[in-house]
């Protein structure tokens, strides 16, 4: 158990699914944690299954569907070297007229057991985002978020909701 948070909850899993507005189009979705601030309720996330969709086989053309989960609002697809990413995932085709070689990028979405959590949620809301490249029509992402409510301590709880949307 993470110091100074006390579980409220057992271990849940939510699922979520995000379609770009448009083909290569970046697109970011909102999943409410519903979480009770006035109790310094946090979200202790223990893993995370991102499946973005297929990029297009397209002869001669490179294509790729990349997606991301964050705690924070984001701009662009994020990845692991932004503070708030929790994971993020590519599926790439590379071509040329005649061949294709397909490429799948993840980043350990569910890390080995020995870590506590993955990260602390400690406002109201997690962001997917997708955005494809190359590709004919709209592509997604779906997939589940796993964790636990905690209640916080005070202090704990401010440090976490300051850290969590300075480095927004």
């Amino acid at each position: 158990m993470v110091k100074g948070l006390k579980q409220t909850s057992s271990t849940v899993a939510i699922g979520f699914s995000v379609t770009e507005s448009a083909a290569n189009t970046f697109t970011e979705g909102t999943v409410d944690l519903n979480l009770d601030p006035l109790n310094n309720e946090v979200f202790v996330v223990l893993a995370i299954d991102l499946n973005p969709l297929a990029p297009d086989m397209i002869s001669g053309t490179n294509t790729a569907t990349s997606a991301s989960l964050t705690s924070t609002s984001q701009t662009s697809v994020a990845n692991l070297s932004d503070s708030n990413c929790m994971a993020d995932s590519v599926l790439n085709i590379r071509t040329d007229p005649t061949n294709a070689v397909g490429f799948m990028r993840i980043a350990q979405e569910s890390p080995a057991t020995l870590l506590e959590y993955v990260g602390i949620i400690a406002t109201n809301d997690f962001f997917v985002q997708v955005a494809g490249s190359g590709n004919t029509g709209a592509k997604g992402v779906s997939g589940k978020l796993y964790g636990y409510r905690a209640r916080a301590d005070a202090s704990i709880y401010a440090a976490l909701v300051q850290s969590e949307v300075l480095s927004a």
